[in-house]
């Protein structure tokens, strides 16, 4: 895969993708990634890539004349190109599984108070990462190439990882454990010591789904359930009911 990221602050990607995962993928090449400095397109001693609103208003706009060429320095026909915006919907693992089919990405990153609305027009989809503000697109940028290179065959130790993470099956995560096998009177299930895989496969589901009850209920609502995971979340609801407990 190739992602190209469109930025004014190239080097704040540097140190991230020379590390762990991301500088393992660019090692083996399976994951190609290019920082364009979009200043570069700024015509001028000065290189200026943003001004004033038309209108009034607060902060600086970035210049359509200058964000269009660097669009266009790399955008090819079987481009997708991602403006990183708060306007943009939510991205969730569905949407970074789609995006890890593309042969190409290429990322905008906006700053100030945006990007010139003229340039909309090139985007093929906007993406937000959370409805919270931050300085720019760069953080946001990073966060879709970590969660898409995940998705890149080869780029994982086990090719069952990424499957079996949080989000992967719209379940959280199971819990995890290792040595030591006691920690300040805390053991580690007498399951996962069995050597019992289809027991061990089977509490972990239910693990699944009892973090998923309990972290994040929504992400059950329109789930699909099968034999297994019914009769798994019924021994949930069954115990805490014997327990006492609340959800």
């Amino acid at each position: 895969m190739k992602i190209d990221i469109l930025s004014l602050f190239p080097e704040m990607f540097v140190s991230p993708f020379n590390e762990s995962i991301i500088k393992r993928a660019r090692e083996k090449g399976l994951l190609e990634i290019n920082l364009i400095n979009i200043r570069d397109f700024a015509p001028g001693k000065h290189q200026q890539a943003d001004d004033y609103p038309f209108g009034g208003g607060a902060g600086m706009v970035m210049k359509a004349d200058v964000v269009v060429p660097a669009i266009a320095s790399c955008k090819k026909a079987d481009s997708w190109l991602v403006y990183l915006s708060p306007q943009g919907k939510t991205l969730n693992q569905a949407r970074v599984e789609e995006l890890g089919q593309k042969n190409h990405l290429v990322l905008l990153c906006g700053h100030y108070e945006g990007i010139d609305y003229r340039v909309m027009e090139l985007v093929d989809e906007e993406i937000s990462i959370g409805d919270y503000i931050l300085t720019g697109g760069e953080l946001a940028a990073m966060v879709v190439v970590d969660a898409v290179a995940r998705m890149i065959p080869g780029v994982l130790g086990a090719e069952e990882s990424a499957y079996e993470e949080s989000f992967s099956q719209s379940l959280l995560e199971y819990p995890h454990y290792t040595r030591p096998r006691t920690y300040q009177g805390q053991e580690v299930p007498e399951v996962l010591l069995s050597g019992h895989h289809e027991n061990i496969r089977r509490w972990r589901k239910q693990q699944s789904l009892l973090m998923t009850l309990l972290k994040r209920p929504e992400l059950l609502l329109n789930r699909e359930y099968d034999a297994e995971e019914k009769e798994l979340l019924q021994e949930i609801l069954f115990r805490e009911q014997i327990n006492g407990d609340e959800l």
